[in-house]
């Protein structure tokens, strides 16, 4: 088994226990005000990286970027965007939503991150490490795992097996209903990674996941202000984000200096990065989901990285 360094002890499970209920009862859809001056800094910036499409996408057509930023700095929180509302195929993005609804159930008490998950033989689907740094072993049919280590393998390594099996823990339905709660409809978990022959029960014929920028963005806006669930819940979550092994996209236009908790996703024709940053006065939720492949998308992100944090950093110097 591998240790958890994160387990509850009973005490403090049973006082964060007491308050869950409540915290998902207060849980409220966003509506925040949109910056139209913001909305038109990141067209100009999608524009100029070459990522406004529209692109093509084999039998889905075509599709458009959706880039979302939610300034935090000011005393009110703004977001500006492009095609927020565009819902594009989130790849590995989708695993965010998954580890807020596993969070959720360790604060209500339904087994804690040091406890034991083995893993079934149909969800160890990796056959390569999703960051090739990464010198954790691949998840193999039979490994007895905590759930905290599944956690961090899916999250900071983005890995495959570990997204199935705390899908399965989590289970979709409540996946959803967490996301339906603050007003994301759209925004679904509908498919593990694995091929849809050995897909559950129920689960072989359903659309794919969908997600969009703003909801990424929002999700993740809450979760930096310790609204999303409860304070709990939103800190376990930014710092599984910020453990994030792959720098190679909006991390990379930015200064070493900022703090970047975030989570990427790539796959066939789709690139994506979301996360919050904070360097100095500057502190916001970006969501870049692109219809572009990773090698093409790579350096076009580090300049819209590059450029969305040269003018956050602008807008909090006012």
């Amino acid at each position: 088994m591998v240790p958890c360094r994160f387990a509850l002890r009973p005490p403090v499970r049973f006082l964060l226990a007491a308050t869950v209920s409540l915290a998902a009862a207060s849980a409220q859809p966003l509506d925040l005000p949109e910056d139209a001056v913001l909305s038109a800094s990141l067209a100009e910036i999608t524009e100029a990286a070459g990522l406004d499409g529209p692109f093509d996408v084999g039998e889905d057509g075509t599709q458009v970027t959706s880039l979302v930023v939610v300034d935090l700095a000011g005393a009110e929180p703004v977001w500006g965007g492009v095609a927020p509302d565009t819902f594009l195929y989130p790849a590995s993005v989708y695993k965010m939503y998954v580890a807020a609804e596993v969070l959720r159930q360790v604060l209500e008490g339904r087994y804690e991150l040091d406890s034991p998950r083995v893993v079934r033989p149909h969800n160890a689907v990796d056959t390569a490490r999703e960051v090739l740094s990464d010198p954790r072993p691949l998840l193999q049919a039979g490994d007895t795992v905590t759930v905290g280590y599944l956690l961090d393998l899916m999250v900071t390594r983005s890995d495959n097996s570990a997204a199935n099996e705390l899908i399965d823990l989590a289970t979709r339905p409540a996946i959803d209903s967490l996301m339906h709660r603050y007003g994301w409809q759209g925004s679904e978990v509908t498919r593990k990674f694995l091929s849809r022959r050995v897909e559950d029960e129920g689960y072989a014929e359903v659309p794919g996941t969908m997600t969009s920028g703003r909801h990424a963005a929002e999700f993740l806006a809450l979760a930096a202000t310790d609204r999303l669930v409860h304070p709990w819940v939103s800190r376990r979550l930014m710092a599984l984000l910020t453990g994030q092994l792959d720098t190679t996209k909006l991390a990379a236009g930015l200064p070493r200096e900022a703090v970047y908790a975030h989570k990427t996703g790539w796959w066939s024709y789709w690139t994506h990065d979301v996360g919050v940053v904070r360097d100095g006065g500057a502190h916001y939720a970006v969501a870049l989901l692109t219809p572009v492949p990773e090698a093409e998308a790579r350096p076009r992100m580090a300049a819209v990285g590059a450029a969305v944090h040269a003018l956050m950093r602008e807008r909090a110097a006012r």
